[in-house]
């Protein structure tokens, strides 16, 4: 594998355009991350304002939203890298409309509880775990090698619209009308995803061999942890989603009683990262212009880790604005990263076992979502919210270093895809 390749980020992938199939998944993207988006900010809302939940509930809930991608990533790439993609998140979307139409009636009935919030949660959170692993796997198929970091792109503007648009529009509804409107919103937006990829194509796939399910699961596992510039990305990952979600875990009782934030100001707050994800998206281009690859790559851990030290500047001086610069630093630098690492990852990763690649990723740095929202919510139980924001500070410290002590960090170009790996 070359750390150089005369593939560029400036290349003419920026303005080529993007086949339709790949505008079909695009739209259902857009709509599955909002609806997750929306049920992701109300919830948390949902369980302090209407079921009187505290910071250790809250992370408790993080934790079960978040589950999923620890315990279903492996499986679901097995079966991206086995039968349909489409199919797979066709049948994960269906499921999370059926959570969220639960939600809304139990809203209605008043017979909604922390547990089977939490519950209902978890089993929405399959749809996004199947986003997560599918789409990447499903993009070589729908657009040629030099337009991945394009097509990338597209994908990650789509996810950062419904990142700036859900949290806002999930605190507004709570507020405003009410939890199971934001639950019902949810639900609409995650059955027109389904109607869309119900019209998507999808390639037909050369034949492979079928083998034991673990067998599948090691050649993708060995493939990530011993490759030079995949596993530092892994690591990086897992550290960012690890400190992240220590912050999401206490952070809307944090800003209610801390900050003084009312729900709307809170939705504005957490729509704020989707602001900057949009913000970074549209960036991207000129940025990965001016900068070599493995430069991109270290914009968005040393964003998150600015965004951190923002956040625990509040402790001294509690205020609204800091908070919303310091999710919105969250939003506009990692979404470089996104793009960046996705694109790594499909330029060197065999196409037989992207979808196991892909998977493993998502099982790792999804996976430090819960183990995040549990330690915040054991650290604010032992000791207070203060030491969580700190404790998120310092991972964010440690994804820094992994990433620009790294020899992605000294990537020219996107490398290509080794004899061995082929």
């Amino acid at each position: 594998m070359s750390a150089t390749s005369s593939s560029s980020p400036s290349s003419s992938s920026n303005t080529q355009s993007l086949p339709r199939a790949f505008q079909r998944l695009a739209w259902s993207n857009l709509c599955a991350q909002s609806a997750e988006q929306i049920s992701l900010a109300a919830a948390p809302l949902v369980a302090v304002f209407a079921l009187a939940a505290n910071a250790r509930d809250t992370g408790l809930l993080q934790a079960a939203q978040t589950l999923p991608f620890l315990l279903l990533s492996m499986p679901l790439g097995v079966w991206a890298d086995r039968r349909s993609r489409r199919m797979l998140m066709t049948l994960a979307e269906s499921v999370r409309v059926c959570a969220m139409l639960c939600v809304l009636l139990l809203v209605l009935t008043h017979a909604l509880n922390l547990p089977l919030l939490a519950v209902l949660g978890l089993v929405a959170a399959t749809g996004t775990v199947a986003y997560n692993v599918a789409a990447p796997s499903l993009v070589p198929s729908l657009v040629p090698r030099e337009a991945y970091a394009n097509a990338n792109g597209r994908l990650e503007l789509a996810r950062s619209v419904a990142y700036s648009a859900g949290p806002a529009l999930g605190g507004v509804l709570v507020g405003w009308i009410g939890a199971g409107w934001a639950y019902g919103g949810a639900a609409v937006l995650s059955a027109c995803a389904v109607a869309l990829l119900a019209g998507l194509r999808e390639p037909p796939r050369a034949a492979t061999p079928r083998r034991h399910f673990m067998l599948e699961l090691r050649d993708g596992t060995r493939f990530v942890l011993r490759d030079p510039l995949l596993l530092p990305m892994l690591l990086t990952a897992v550290f960012f989603n690890l400190g992240f979600f220590i912050l999401q875990a206490v952070y809307v009782p944090y800003a209610v009683h801390r900050l003084g934030l009312d729900a709307s100001a809170v939705g504005v707050t957490l729509g704020a990262y989707g602001v900057g994800m949009v913000c970074g998206a549209l960036a991207a281009p000129t940025v990965a212009r001016r900068l070599a690859f493995g430069r991109l790559l270290i914009v968005g851990p040393s964003c998150g880790l600015l965004a951190s030290l923002v956040m625990v500047a509040t402790l001294v001086v509690p205020s609204f604005w800091l908070a919303l610069a310091s999710f919105f630093l969250l939003g506009a630098g990692p979404i470089l990263w996104v793009v960046g690492s996705t694109t790594l990852r499909q330029a060197i990763t065999p196409q037989r076992m992207i979808g196991r690649v892909s998977a493993l990723i998502s099982t790792a740095t999804y996976g430090a979502r819960p183990v995040g929202a549990l330690l915040g919510a054991a650290l604010s139980a032992r000791w207070s919210i203060d030491v969580c924001l700190v404790a998120a500070a310092f991972a964010f410290v440690v994804q820094a270093l992994i990433i620009v002590m790294s020899p992605a960090a000294r990537l020219v170009g996107i490398p290509e895809q080794s004899a061995a790996a082929c």
